[in-house]
């Protein structure tokens, strides 16, 4: 057998073991966390070989490495493992260095992942709102959009914050995010190609529509939550953020849409009035995102170290989410009580927080939505994920995809 030669990267190792401790270098390569995880495939499975590679040092394997996305950090491997280097915590740093690396620019990922630089990110979105908000009048009259456009509505936020000028600054931010992601999964997936061998790209498993679908489904029931032992109580705190968020996207697409939307027969108003199903679908949703981080909390809290390693990067996003819904409710509460200027405040606060979740999403924990989708579909589709049959065997992959 030819040897190979180990360049470590001794910097990766060093910011490994700033993450999540220096236990790491314990792993003494049992198989203990690949034999005790229900998601790790029987074809080199995780977490043992990404332990190695940590252990020594091997940077470029692990950024483009796609069964890091395969763990959801049940820590079911690190509760059992015997040297108590903890192999969940270890994957989990390992994500966030892949969002790093492939995120741009790499300097926003930094500061989001510093607390001193909370104040700078919050005023980034604050002060373009506030320039957005200085040039409504003379943007509508260049635009021909009229200050009250909507006088019939009595108690509305149009004075201050016209449709108009909402959609088209988030309209605007969100296609920039979009390009952005997309450029950083798309670079991430050209790495992923590199860890396969040619003919599993060349004659993939599945096509590729069918590996998206396949995927949708899994994401869609959170199959892989139900597995879980450790950490089993986040299936449901991740059930209500998800559906929460999917069902206020759903809202906020009906409302960009309202005025031409073809499934709206009546005139379209907004604010919606209290007793509207859309108020109450957006309440509903607020709760349960509310709920849900209020139960991430808890599980952070109650888990000791040893089994959960939450880190400043996990609560920063579970925080600004959780604040995003309170100031949505205080706004909507100060809405209807006529508090006047303190809903204008809370509004203005409350589009600052959604700003900065949409802005930040590529370099945030909300940007494991897209990796591990990605990764997902590559692992369906390179085979990864073929079922287990009868005899503890794995079907052979089936040959010709799209």
């Amino acid at each position: 057998m030819k040897p190979v030669r180990m360049e470590p990267d001794l910097q990766f190792i060093r910011t490994l073991g700033d993450e999540v401790g220096p236990t790491f270098k314990k792993c003494f390569q049992c198989g203990t966390c690949s034999t005790t995880c229900e998601l790790s495939p029987e074809i080199d499975p995780f977490p043992r070989k990404e332990m190695a590679w940590a252990v020594w040092g091997q940077k470029d394997r692990l950024l483009a490495d796609p069964d890091v996305w395969l763990c959801h950090q049940c820590n079911d491997c690190s509760t059992r493992c015997p040297r108590n280097a903890r192999p969940g915590d270890v994957l989990a740093a390992i994500r966030r260095e892949q969002i790093l690396h492939y995120a741009f620019p790499r300097f926003v990922a930094r500061w989001l992942r510093q607390p001193r630089f909370i104040p700078f990110l919050l005023a980034i979105p604050a002060v373009l709102l506030t320039a957005a908000r200085l040039l409504r009048d003379p943007l509508g009259g260049a635009l021909g959009f009229s200050r009250f456009t909507e006088d019939r509505i009595s108690y509305s936020f149009s004075s201050e914050f016209p449709h108009w000028l909402i959609n088209s600054f988030f309209g605007f931010f969100s296609l920039l995010v979009l390009i952005i992601t997309i450029v950083g999964v798309w670079r991430f997936w050209q790495a992923m190609k590199t860890t396969v061998p040619p003919e599993r790209l060349a004659n993939p498993a599945k096509g590729l529509g069918a590996s998206i679908l396949s995927t949708l489904k899994t994401l869609w029931l959170h199959e892989r939550f139900t597995k879980c032992g450790t950490t089993r109580s986040r299936y449901s705190s991740h059930m209500l953020v998800f559906y929460g968020f999917l069902a206020l996207c759903v809202v906020t697409l009906w409302v960009i849409t309202g005025k031409h939307n073809p499934l709206i027969s009546h005139e379209f108003v907004y604010p919606f009035p209290f007793w509207s199903p859309w108020k109450a679908l957006a309440n509903l949703a607020g709760l349960a995102i509310a709920t849900g981080c209020l139960l991430m909390i808890r599980d952070r809290l109650k888990q000791t170290r040893e089994a959960v390693g939450s880190t400043y990067y996990d609560w920063a996003f579970i925080l600004l989410l959780l604040f995003v819904v309170l100031t949505g409710f205080g706004t909507e509460v100060m809405h209807f009580a006529r508090m006047e200027p303190h809903r204008h405040i809370m509004y203005f606060l409350h589009l600052v927080l959604i700003f900065a979740l949409l802005m930040y999403l590529p370099y945030s924990k909300l940007a494991h939505v897209v990796y591990r989708l990605a990764a997902l579909i590559f692992a369906e589709r390179t085979g990864r994920e073929i079922p287990r049959v009868a005899g503890g065997t794995r079907a052979e992959p089936a040959g010709g995809g799209e």
